[in-house]
């Protein structure tokens, strides 16, 4: 109640009621009071607990805290832990009335507790709005975010940005509806041809928490293999989250999950519902009317009832990393509520990443396999086109395509699709011997050469010149990159079959399905529609575009989109057929003429343990301007056991839509480092990068620079 209140009841009690003065008490007795953004000056405190901790929607790292504000009495009933509210920040302590802190510009936050007394001594200032009386912000979710911002060196209030969905009013008037009864164990179904898929499946049944890693057949089986996991989780009475990388893939779990336990057991969280039923269906799981949840990225912060399950689809897609700062993976977020929980946990793939490979090394997971017979019945013929086989072939110096490829083509055209994988633009190759292939890496910390304008050879990680380089395999002293053509590629062989459709499915337009009827169909990584029936064969082209890029993870990521897109060709039994213009002799070449992405990646693995590089070893990105970067490593009090490697230019995109994630912005001339620590010492690395991150902000520091832990591209 604001003083001027208070003098005009005490000047009405001293004589006779006037008409405004009865007016005003009429309106007063019939409107009760709402919480609207004001101070509320002089209004009374709650009587118990009148203190409320907020988390202030800032997302600075300085700022990372929780701040006490008073709780009115009006306000008292809605303003209960988790709630949105809204609070004036920023007021300074001159600003103080009635030994009440006031002013401030309003921003929103999350009313974390209540408690009776502040550890702030000064003068609080009271809450201007509670938002929404919605407790979306339970103890389990505020406890996931924080753990995930520590590990990857963030704010709380980032995280929770990608956690919560954006409030909309409509949704939360609508009641939840009842709680399906939970439905009966699955059949094992397609899950027999794998080694232990039966047991998997009904130890989850039986309320376990199995931990594995699954290395899924070709074909479009594996997302009805995952509905039966969820439902064999509901069957024992606890909840499931399923991520997947893209909406197609979220529209295929969906409809398998329809399909075998009908309407109204779980909630699609994507995008592209739109926000409000989004937020609706995101409420309905928070309320507890839904217990399964299959969704994109910010669904792995789904807040589900009693986890039974969290299940990752290809975690290698580069879609389950956040583009937002702090950066959450998918696979390392759903690791850490498997823990927290105790519940079961699924990687699936068709392809294997050194991760999930490193998993099972370290006993976490348990490998999920098919046999080499399922194996063999189930994958297509692969078949491999290399240099020499260019190099002797009249037709691929004509026209850029070897035989081979052509008559794949033509017989696969007879049957059905043919569907052809063409890399995108901008995949810029790296150097490698050019009698072996082996890739030039330096001999300092082995990481990839690159070349410059001057002609000489440069570290991509630390920066060190190398002036007598040798390839380490076979002594060679030469090397090469390739040159990427694919589109003229693509054209050239649409006009080769002038009587066969052709169909795209790229950036501008990504195609979900296509006919089971003859017809080329040219998609870039990725974005491969599934065919009706399967593809009659497939094309691979330019495999050095791929395996030629400047990553740690280019082979694994090359095998990873190859398989990806065999596995939708028919198996070799009825004659579907793989070509992959590549040189046979490379190890990713071999993993997928063997259909083996397992073993690739565990000889990865053992490499990488070698040379020290993650995941066996943490990493952390560093990138600024020469003076912000300098700034920042000085005072920082990184780990002992911390190598920096660096600083290296960070190369400028350029102008366009197109952009490397990790570039500098455009126009700016930045450089890079890559902090590296030893098992067991991430921790301390993520907690120093925090610390001297929010140092700075606190010193107003005006240039950025950007962290990134666990970096998916470190050249």
């Amino acid at each position: 109640m604001s003083s001027e209140n208070r003098k005009s009841e005490e000047e009405a009690g001293a004589g006779p009621p006037e008409q405004l003065a009865l007016i005003r008490e009429a309106v007063r007795k019939a409107d009760v009071p709402r919480a609207k953004p004001r101070t509320w000056r002089g209004a009374p405190l709650a009587k118990s607990l009148p203190v409320a901790r907020v988390l202030v929607d800032k997302g600075v790292l300085h700022l990372d805290r929780y701040f006490d504000y008073a709780v009115p009495e009006e306000l008292d009933e809605q303003a209960q832990p988790g709630v949105r509210v809204r609070v004036r920040f920023g007021a300074g302590a001159r600003n103080v009335r009635g030994g009440r802190r006031e002013g401030g510009g309003l921003i929103d936050g999350f009313l974390v507790e209540r408690v009776a007394e502040s550890d702030y001594s000064g003068p609080l200032a009271a809450l201007a709005q509670v938002v929404s009386p919605e407790p979306v912000l339970e103890a389990e979710l505020l406890g996931l975010a924080r753990a995930v911002a520590d590990r990857y060196a963030g704010s709380l209030a980032d995280v929770l940005q990608l956690a919560v969905p954006p409030r909309h009013a409509r949704a939360e008037t609508r009641k939840a509806g009842e709680v399906p009864a939970p439905p009966g164990a699955p059949e094992v179904g397609s899950w027999r041809r794998y080694g232990h898929g039966a047991e998997f499946l009904g130890a989850l049944a039986s309320g376990g928490a199995p931990r594995a890693v699954w290395t899924a057949l070709p074909g479009p089986e594996w997302a009805e293999e995952i509905a039966r996991a969820v439902q064999a989780t509901l069957a024992s009475g606890r909840g499931a989250l399923v991520v997947v990388p893209a909406g197609r893939p979220a529209a295929r779990v969906d409809a398998a999950l329809t399909r075998l336990m009908g309407a109204g057991q779980h909630a699609l969280l994507t995008a592209d519902v739109g926000q409000e039923r989004r937020y609706r269906e995101w409420l309905s799981v928070r309320r507890g009317a839904v217990r399964a949840v299959v969704g994109t990225r910010a669904a792995m912060f789904a807040p589900v009832r009693n986890l039974g399950l969290v299940a990752v689809w290809d975690d290698g897609d580069a879609s389950h990393s956040d583009d937002n700062a702090p950066f959450p993976h998918v696979r390392e977020v759903l690791e850490l509520r498997a823990s927290r929980d105790k519940c079961g946990f699924l990687l699936g793939s068709w392809s294997c990443t050194v991760e999930a490979a490193q998993l099972v090394e370290s006993g976490w997971a348990a490998p999920l396999v098919a046999d080499r017979e399922q194996v063999r019945g189930a994958a297509p013929l692969v078949r491999t086109v290399g240099d020499g086989d260019l190099a002797r072939d009249e037709a691929a110096r004509a026209a850029r395509l070897p035989t081979l490829a052509w008559n794949v083509v033509r017989e696969g055209l007879e049957h059905g699709p043919v569907l052809v994988q063409v890399p995108r633009r901008g995949y810029v190759p790296r150097l490698a011997c050019d009698r072996c292939r082996e890739p030039a890496r330096c001999r300092h910390c082995a990481g990839p050469l690159e070349a410059r304008d001057g002609g000489g050879l440069w570290c991509g990680w630390c920066g060190v010149e190398e002036g007598a380089w040798h390839c380490g395999e076979c002594g060679g002293f030469r090397l090469r990159a390739q040159v990427v053509g694919a589109r003229r590629t693509a054209e050239e062989l649409g006009r080769a079959f002038p009587a066969v459709p052709v169909r795209t499915s790229g950036r501008e337009q990504v195609l979900d399905t296509v006919a089971g009827a003859p017809a080329l169909v040219v998609s870039t990584p990725g974005a491969e529609p599934v065919a009706e029936g399967g593809y009659a064969a497939a094309l691979l082209l330019d495999g050095w575009a791929m395996l030629g890029r400047p990553d740690l993870r280019a082979g694994e990521e090359a095998l990873r989109r190859w398989i990806g897109a065999a596995s939708l060709v028919r198996p070799q039994g009825v004659g579907g057929t793989v070509v992959v213009v590549a040189e046979p002799t490379l190890r990713p070449v071999q993993a997928l003429v063997r259909w083996d992405p397992v073993g690739h990646a565990v000889r990865e693995l053992s490499e990488r343990a070698e040379l020290g590089f993650p995941p066996v070893s943490r990493m952390a990105s560093v990138a600024g301007t020469s003076e912000a970067l300098s700034g920042f490593l000085a005072g920082a009090e990184l780990p002992e056991d911390a190598v920096v490697l660096g600083p290296v230019p960070v190369p400028d995109a350029g102008p366009g839509p197109v952009r490397r994630a990790g570039s500098a912005p455009v126009g700016e001339q930045w450089e890079r480092v890559l902090i590296r620590v030893p098992p067991g010492s991430g921790a301390a690395l993520a907690a120093s990068l925090k610390v001297a991150q929010a140092a700075r902000m606190a010193r107003g520091a005006v240039e950025p620079v950007r962290i990134r832990v666990d970096p998916l591209d470190i050249g």
